[in-house]
Formats: structure tokens, sequence, C-alpha cells
């Protein structure tokens, strides 16, 4: 369902402007109003969710199948080797709008852009974060 107090719903609905690139009976693709570089792009479920946990099956399998496609028109079209596909999921994460959405953000060897920082675990730590994790693995 959309929502109406949502400012990606508002550009699904038409209510809000966007420079789209991509359409179809699922999913909304824009260009970012505040890109990283040229051609970073916003890929969105039309029906409203907040973040990627509560999406059901169906759109989470539209997503990435149009974000496949879309990502190869960034690519191509823009004449890239190369893209950093980035899901912020929560407001701790990075998340600005409550709406799902995946960053397409094109790369260039000179674009200054830095990954984020390694940490090493200690020793048994691994081990023991991931036995925790596939406990919670449904």
């Amino acid at each position: 369902m959309p929502n109406g107090d949502c400012l990606f719903c508002q550009i699904i609905s038409g209510e809000i402007p966007a420079t789209k690139v991509y359409e179809d009976d699922k999913i909304l693709a824009i260009l970012d109003i505040h890109p990283v570089n040229p051609g970073h792009t916003l890929v969105m479920p039309k029906k409203h969710f907040t973040h990627l946990l509560e999406t059901d099956e169906e759109t989470a399998t539209a997503m990435i199948l149009a974000t496949k496609k879309i990502a190869l028109g960034v690519i191509n079209g823009l004449n890239l080797d190369a893209f950093n596909l980035e899901l912020n999921n929560g407001r701790i994460a990075g998340q600005i709008v409550p709406h799902l959405h995946w960053h397409i953000v094109p790369r260039m060897s000179d674009d200054g852009l830095q990954h984020w920082p390694g940490k090493s675990y200690r020793a048994g730590e691994a081990e023991e974060i991931a036995k925790k994790i596939r406990e919670n693995i449904r």
C-alpha cells in the first residue's frame, strides 16, 4: 500500500516529479537528486515497505531482477566498468527516506570514493558471531 506521507510513495504516484530511468508494474527507478556520481540511481518498489526485512519475496525478487537490468543500463549507457549497490536499512545505517530503495552508484577509477575501514576479529570471536547468526536464520 502506498503511504501518503512517504516521499517515494508521492514520487511513485506522480505527486512529486522525478527523473525516471525505469518503470514496470512493481518497480520504479529514478536518478538521485543528490548523486554521489552522475547516474546514481535509486531503485524502489511501488508497494510501500519501510525496509528490506519487511519486504515480501515477490517484491524482493522483482527488485533484484530490475536492479540487474538497470545497473547494466547505467554501466553501458555511461561507459563505466563498475558500480556499488548499496542498501541503507534503518536510520542508524543512513536510511533517510523510510521506503525500501537500493542505490546503484556508478564508479570511476578517479572518483575519490573510499570504502569503509575493515576491522579484525579477536581470537574465537568470528566463530562465536557466525554461530549466533546461523542460529537465527529462518
